[in-house]
This record gives structure tokens, sequence and C-alpha cells, in this order.
């Protein structure tokens, strides 16, 4: 029993490094992704200020951050839940054994 326990407890931690991994490679995407939004923005203003620029090509790259945002806002979304569902089931096995350690020691005083 406590060695799958213990295995369970590596797997699960396996799995929150790996969405904590995740989420920091998500958060960079962001961080790129809300730059590249924030030049089509410039641009956009640039545009309504008089400048002449290819109203197509702002448009296009507006959609195509926007499109790239949400999937990644998707991606971290899932990818918090993943921790979360982790953390939540580290937060099981820890009173599982606490609750073995109990057993254990009325078992040891009875004897």
């Amino acid at each position: 029993f406590v060695q799958r326990t213990e295995w369970s407890l590596q797997l699960m931690t396996q799995r929150a490094l790996e969405a904590e991994s995740n989420v920091e490679k998500l958060k960079q995407e962001i961080f790129i992704l809300q730059g590249e939004l924030e030049s089509s923005k410039v641009e956009n203003e640039n545009l309504k200020a008089g400048q002449t620029t290819d109203l197509g090509a702002v448009k296009h790259n507006i959609d195509f951050a926007l499109q790239n945002l949400h999937k990644i806002i998707t991606s971290a979304n899932w990818s918090i839940r993943q921790l979360a569902s982790g953390a939540e089931s580290l937060h099981f096995v820890a009173e599982v054994l606490k609750s073995t350690g109990k057993i254990s020691e009325v078992e040891a005083e009875k004897e």
C-alpha cells in the first residue's frame, strides 16, 4: 500500500512539475503575443491618425494575434486546472500518509 502511495505521489509530483513548466512557457508566449498585440494597436492608432499603412495587413495581424492569444489562454487555463488538480491529489496523499502513520502508531502501542 505504501509503495503504491509513494508511486502515486511521485507521479502526481511529476505532473505538477510538468504543469508548472507548461505554465511558464505559456506565460512567455502570452508576453510575446501581448507585444505583437500592442504593436498592432499602435499601427491601428497610426491608421486612425491618417498615416498610410495597409489596412488589410493590420487587420490580419490583429486577427492573428487574437487567435494565438485565445489559444494560449485556453492552454494556460488547462495547465492551471491540471496544476490545481495535482495539488489536490498531493494533499489527499499527504492525508492518507498521515492517517497511515497514526494507524501504525496505534498498532505499535498495542504491541
